[in-house]
């Protein structure tokens, strides 16, 4: 079940409010003796976190969370995160920068609990002794303009509302939850990309950002900040393998004559300032690549509210 975009905090006694996490959605399945984590795309993800492979002393359940690395002063960080998300590197990374798992809604528990509403979910989840790393991350009942003020003086991402009364509806985009971000974030399709110059030369300039609009993506700006030399060269190697003489783009969008262009398979998050008036990210920053499907990621979903 996912969350609608809302414009602002608000309170509501009808409403629970969470805080947003900076991190990867998952959902935990536990049948008493193995514990098997899904990615939102149905990809299994114990091999890349090691550390949440049981829950021992619990009844079979099913957990819908997050997935949170937090970094050296404490705040959850997608950044540290994709640390983690390498399959090749999670025995040593584990031990370095390891993650918890955020647990927020109970689907399964000793019986199917979706149609149930949220409030009989979160009791029952505040009834299970889940051994550490698996959190449970206490809501705010009614005051969500309260939790907002801390969400900003922590410079956490943000929050989720959800109604007490709401069924879980898998797989759907509901109003009866809404998501309140502090940090404007776009989660879009990377379609090419502009050659290098000077010490980028043998990388990439920026990547060339679109969403699903039709049968073709729709350019929304190019992103060059928010990279490290490590990640620079690790990503113009993927980019090497995807390369196609093909635009992947609407024609008239703005795209550089230079582009280089790619298959659009690879999903990034994105963090900007504002969309401008004709539809681009103004002043955004690489924060990393996600595990969407990139057909998932379309204007109506992830482009400016008022479009």
């Amino acid at each position: 079940m996912l969350a609608t975009r809302w414009s602002r905090p608000f309170s509501d006694p009808e409403w629970a409010f969470e805080v947003k996490w900076d991190g990867v959605r998952a959902v935990a399945h536990w049948n008493g003796s193995e514990l098997t984590t899904y990615s939102r795309r149905g990809r299994r993800v114990g091999e890349t976190y090691p550390e949440l492979s049981v829950l021992e002393g619990v009844p079979p359940c099913i957990l819908d969370g997050e997935i949170v690395a937090f970094d050296a002063a404490g705040k959850p960080s997608f950044g540290v995160l994709q640390q983690r998300m390498n399959l090749r590197r999670a025995g040593s990374a584990a031990a370095e920068w390891p993650v918890s798992f955020m647990a927020f809604d109970l689907l399964y528990l000793t019986e199917p609990l979706i149609t149930s509403p949220w409030s009989r979910r979160r009791a029952a989840l505040e009834s299970l002794e889940l051994p550490s790393p698996f959190l449970v991350p206490e809501p705010v009942l009614g005051d969500g303009e309260a939790l907002w003020d801390g969400v900003g003086t922590q410079e956490l991402e943000g929050m989720v509302a959800k109604r007490v009364d709401s069924a879980y509806h898998p797989g759907t985009r509901s109003p009866e939850w809404r998501k309140v971000s502090r940090v404007d974030q776009v989660r879009a399709v990377v379609g090419g990309y502009l050659p290098g110059e000077r010490s980028r030369m043998a990388t990439f300039g920026s990547l060339l950002l679109g969403l699903v609009d039709g049968e073709r993506l729709r350019y929304i700006g190019s992103v060059g900040t928010g990279f490290t030399g490590e990640t620079l060269r690790a990503i113009r190697s993927a980019l090497d393998e995807m390369t196609t003489a093909d635009s992947p783009f609407h024609d008239g969008g703005d795209v550089a004559r230079t582009a280089v262009y790619v298959e659009p398979s690879l999903t990034a998050l994105v963090e900007f300032k504002e969309w401008t008036h004709t539809g681009k990210l103004r002043a955004p920053a690489f924060k990393g690549f996600t595990d969407n499907r990139w057909e998932s990621l379309t204007w109506d979903s992830e482009g400016p509210p008022e479009h």
